[in-house]
C-alpha cells in the first residue's frame, strides 16, 4: 500500500513538469536524477547542441557490461486545443484513475522505476540496473539516437532493456518503424490570369501527394508475408499540407508532411527510392524548365527504428517470467526499443497504461496498472540477486 502512494507521490511531480517536447526537459531531469543520486546511481547526462534539452543514463551496481536498461522518455504531447476537464499539468485522481497529460505516455512507468530505486539498489550488487530516460521521442525520437550513439562509445553496452511505453503490461517483442519527413516545394510567384508565368508550388505538393497515394496502394498489395502486424502492411500517412497567399496569386512555396511505418526495411528503402526519382526527373524538370529556381527539399524529421522480433530474446524471457505471461505481442506504434536493440540489446516493451489513452485530452492510468508494474519491479529484484 506504501508503494502505490509514494508512486502516486512521484507521478504527481511528474505530470506537474510541463515537459512537451518543444520545451526544455532539464527541469525533469534534474528532479530525476537527484532521486537516483540519492539512491546511490551513478549519473551520465548526453544533452543536445542547444543545452536545453537533455537523455540521463544512470547505474546501480558494478561497471561493466551486461545488467538491464530501464527505460522512458520524458517528454509529452501538447495540450492545446485539447478540452480537458482537470487542468493536464495537475495530477487528478477520480474512480481508481490518474489523470494528466504524460499519465500513460509514460511518466507512469518513470514513477513506478523511481518508487522502486531502493529494492533495485539492494538487488545490483552483482549485476548492474541501468536507468535511461530521453528527451524528445515524441517529435522523431530524437534523444534516444544520441544516447546509445553515447553507448557505443563507452564499450560498455548493456544485455538487455525493457522500454515501458503504455502497454497496459503485456509483453510486445515488435513493432513497425516510424519514419517522419516534411517536404519543403519552393516555385515562383505570381498573377493567377498568367499562370504560365509562375509555378504553383501548392499544385506540385499535390501531385508528391499523388505519387505517395500509388505507392501506398502498392505497399498494401505487397504485404510480406506472415508480420502478424495489425493492418499487415507498411502504412504511409498524409498528415499536412500549407501553402498559397490567395486566391489570386500563384502559390510560391508549400509545406508537406507524411509519414511512413515499415514492416521491414525494404519498404522503407523502396518508397524514398521511388518518390526520390519522381521528383529527380518528374517534377523538377517541369518546375526548372519555368523557374530555375525552384526547389524539393527534404527534411528527415525523424526515422525511427523497428523492433525486430527475433527467436530468442532474453529480454522477451525474463519479462515472461516476472509477469507470468507466456506469449508477446506486435504493435503497430513506434518507440524507442529498435535503438536499443541496434547497439546490440535483447529488447522488450512492457509498461503500465494503455496506448488508448496517450494524447488523448484527460490522458489517464488506472491505479491498478502501476501497481502491476511495481510487482513486476519487485520481481525483478529479486531475480536480480
Amino acid at each position: 500500500m506504501q508503494d502505490i502512494e509514494t508512486c502516486k507521490d512521484i507521478l504527481r511531480d511528474l505530470v506537474g513538469f510541463p515537459s512537451v517536447s518543444s520545451q526544455s526537459n532539464l527541469p525533469i531531469i534534474a528532479y530525476i536524477a537527484e532521486r537516483l543520486s540519492d539512491a546511490g546511481a551513478r549519473l551520465e547526462f548526453v544533452t543536445d547542441a542547444t543545452g536545453t534539452k537533455a537523455n540521463l543514463f544512470a547505474t546501480l551496481g558494478p561497471e561493466k557490461p551486461g545488467g538491464i536498461v530501464l527505460s522512458g522518455h520524458t517528454d509529452v504531447v501538447p495540450v492545446d486545443e485539447q478540452l480537458w476537464t482537470s487542468y493536464p499539468f495537475t495530477l487528478a485522481e477520480r474512480d481508481g484513475h490518474l489523470f494528466g497529460r504524460g499519465t500513460c505516455d509514460m511518466k507512469g512507468f518513470i514513477a513506478c522505476c523511481l518508487t522502486k530505486l531502493d529494492v533495485l539498489a539492494a538487488a545490483a550488487q552483482r549485476r548492474p540496473v541501468h536507468f535511461a530516460f530521453t528527451h524528445d521521442e515524441e517529435v522523431g525520437c530524437v534523444g534516444v539516437q544520441s544516447l546509445v550513439a553515447h553507448l557505443r562509445e563507452r564499450e560498455i553496452v548493456p544485455a538487455m532493456a525493457i522500454v515501458g511505453e503504455p502497454t497496459r503490461m503485456k509483453v510486445i517483442e515488435g513493432h513497425k518503424g516510424c519514419c517522419e519527413y516534411t517536404v519543403t516545394f519552393t516555385g515562383r510567384s505570381g498573377h493567377s490570369s498568367a499562370p504560365e508565368l509562375g509555378i504553383n508550388a501548392v499544385e506540385y505538393a499535390a501531385r508528391y501527394i499523388n505519387r505517395l497515394i500509388e505507392l501506398r496502394t502498392g505497399l498494401m498489395e505487397h504485404t510480406p508475408e506472415g508480420t502478424g502486424y495489425q493492418p499487415p502492411h507498411s502504412t504511409l500517412n498524409i498528415g499536412g499540407l500549407e501553402g498559397g497567399m490567395s486566391h489570386n496569386v500563384i502559390a510560391p512555396r508549400a509545406v508537406l508532411k507524411w509519414e511512413t511505418r515499415p514492416v521491414v526495411a525494404n519498404d522503407l528503402a523502396y518508397v524514398k527510392r521511388q518518390i526520390a526519382d519522381y521528383c529527380e526527373h518528374e517534377l523538377l524538370p517541369l518546375m526548372r524548365s519555368v523557374a530555375p529556381e525552384a526547389a524539393i527539399e527534404t527534411e528527415i524529421v525523424g526515422e525511427a527504428a523497428a523492433l525486430e522480433p527475433r527467436a530468442y530474446n532474453a529480454a522477451r524471457d525474463l519479462v515472461f517470467a516476472l509477469t507470468g505471461q507466456n506469449a508477446a505481442h506486435l504493435v503497430p506504434f513506434g518507440t524507442e526499443a529498435g535503438f536499443f536493440q541496434d547497439v546490440g540489446m535483447d529488447v522488450v516493451v512492457c509498461g503500465p497504461g494503455s496506448i488508448d489513452q496517450a494524447h488523448t485530452p484527460d490522458e489517464f492510468i488506472a491505479v491498478a496498472e502501476l501497481e502491476k508494474c511495481l510487482n513486476m519491479l519487485d520481481k525483478l529484484a529479486e531475480r536480480w540477486i
